[in-house]
């Protein structure tokens, strides 16, 4: 069944479409799409992912821009490319001290994204694969270092749960509390 990411896209495009703010923060800028990293068998991901296209097309169908940065592999990018990538294989607790510098380089890679000529503020920046960061990288950390630079809106999706204001990637990790706008499945 694939009714819950369904539902998540039906979700996003009434909020896509409704009237954006002007003068807000840019944490308030931040979108989180929350979907269960599981659902049915599994397939959530997966039917996110080939659903992606929808997702574009709402949001320029209600007369904003698209930008789909995709994190999945960003971790394997970065640590094939270090200089002691071979020392880390040979002994992955050396690693522990040097995920500061991915932090850096994730921030880095997606605020040139922000920034970038194309986007404005009415462009959706979107990321997806954050679920790849889980016990590398905080994806709390990530939204709090390039939030200043939000012009339009960060939209994340995000496999996890939300309890109120507390979200909890991957249902596994302590949650923390967030000033983003939901936009979570429901049907109707």
């Amino acid at each position: 069944m694939s009714g819950g990411i369904d539902a998540l896209l039906r979700a996003y495009e009434r909020h896509v479409r409704l009237p954006w703010a002007s003068g807000l923060s840019g944490a308030e800028k931040v979108w989180l799409a929350v979907y269960s990293p599981s659902g049915s068998n599994g397939q959530n991901e997966r039917r996110l992912r080939f659903v992606m296209p929808e997702f574009d097309i709402a949001t320029t169908n209600s007369g904003h821009g698209w930008k789909l940065i995709d994190l999945t592999y960003a971790f394997d990018r970065w640590l094939g490319a270090h200089e002691y990538r071979d020392a880390y294989f040979a002994n992955p607790e050396a690693l522990e001290p040097a995920l500061g510098e991915f932090g850096e380089y994730l921030r880095r890679l997606v605020e040139a994204e922000l920034i970038a000529p194309e986007v404005d503020e009415d462009t959706v920046v979107a990321l997806l694969g954050v679920g790849a960061l889980f016990g590398v990288y905080r994806v709390s950390q990530l939204i709090e270092a390039v939030s200043p630079l939000i012009r339009g809106r960060l939209l994340v999706f995000f496999p996890g749960e939300k309890q109120g204001n507390n979200y909890r990637l991957l249902d596994a990790r302590d949650g923390w509390n967030y000033l983003a706008v939901p936009i979570v499945a429901t049907e109707g």
